[in-house]
């Protein structure tokens, strides 16, 4: 059965306001809590060092009018434990193997899970089922291994545009192709310097990159134009998207590069250490190496070599070239 202690609702607001530091307010005699819907209230526990993040992310959603997942101690009737949910449609589901089930919703990248020890494992199953039948969209809470906690109905008063459809490009004319093609033709003298020179130095490809990675910032806030590294876990195509556009800004000329698969990195961004992905998208630009070599290099600032649990040194320099 569904976790009694667990709710799912929209932030009404904070008593009192969080008109000054969380860590003020939280000391102070009242304490803070949080107004729910129903007129529900909770309170954040002074004793808990997540309290302060919990009232900054709480403030921020009751502003927007998103809704949050909340887990009540029930003896002292404080948050246990916190985490926003999806508002998505569930496009897919199949087995991983005997004991879980992969879910793959929309516009999400991350692998979720289901596992078949989950003690409400049927019910959860029959609503992801029924969802991806309907086409509804549905509120989606996992922790933070990726296991799905919780699946309810999103019920608004405005209903959910409908996902848009991937565009193919308009293609060239084939007049453009043909001179394209004389152009570039391997045996013109100019050729193998044109084709070099389009590409930018792995100089400047680095000073990208650290353009890119100066965005981030504190993902508990976000605060535009900030770019959140720190968060690994979902949200590569829009990292991907507003990096691309900065760098367009920048008078370059970057694509984008897709993977798919079962993708596991290893990030001390996350509390369990791992994140996993079903595809993965970022932006990449091409650099000239010793002549004629040229490399596409990935800038994606949210990848990172430090394993969980070290201490970070100089901050990695995630410039892949693929092969």
């Amino acid at each position: 059965m569904p976790n009694p202690n667990a709710l799912v609702s929209t932030v009404v607001r904070l008593e009192p306001p969080l008109d000054r530091s969380p860590d003020e307010l939280l000391r102070a005699e009242g304490g803070l809590s949080v107004e729910l819907e129903e007129g529900r209230r909770v309170r954040l526990d002074p004793e808990d060092r997540r309290s302060a993040g919990f009232a900054r992310v709480l403030d921020g959603l009751s502003k927007q009018g998103l809704p949050v997942y909340l887990e009540v101690d029930p003896e002292r009737s404080s948050i246990a434990r916190m985490f926003i949910p999806y508002i998505a449609r569930v496009v897919d589901i199949r087995p991983i193997d005997d004991e879980t089930l992969s879910v793959e919703i929309t516009p999400s990248h991350a692998r979720h899970v289901l596992r078949r020890g989950a003690p409400d494992f049927e019910q959860l199953e029959r609503q992801l089922r029924d969802a991806m039948a309907g086409g509804g969209p549905v509120l989606l809470t996992e922790d933070d291994g990726q296991e799905i906690l919780d699946v309810r109905p999103y019920r608004a008063e405005e209903p959910l545009p409908p996902f848009p459809k991937p565009t193919p490009l308009p293609a060239r004319p084939t007049w453009a192709r043909y001179l394209l093609r004389i152009w570039w033709w391997p045996w013109w003298p100019w050729w193998w310097w044109c084709w070099w020179f389009s590409c930018i130095s792995a100089t400047r490809a680095q000073q990208v990159f650290d353009a890119m990675n100066a965005t981030s910032c504190d993902p508990l806030d976000v605060p535009p134009p900030c770019i959140p590294f720190l968060y690994p876990d979902d949200g590569c195509w829009g990292r991907a998207h507003e990096m691309r556009r900065l760098m367009v800004n920048m008078g370059l000329n970057p694509k984008k590069v897709w993977i798919q698969g079962s993708l596991h990195v290893s990030t001390k961004n996350n509390p369990t250490c791992n994140v996993y992905w079903g595809w993965h998208v970022a932006p990449w630009l091409c650099a000239r190496g010793p002549f004629p070599q040229r490399q596409a290099m990935v800038i994606d600032p949210s990848s990172s070599r430090h394993r969980c649990r070290r201490r970070r040194g100089r901050e990695f320099r995630a410039i892949r070239t693929l092969r």
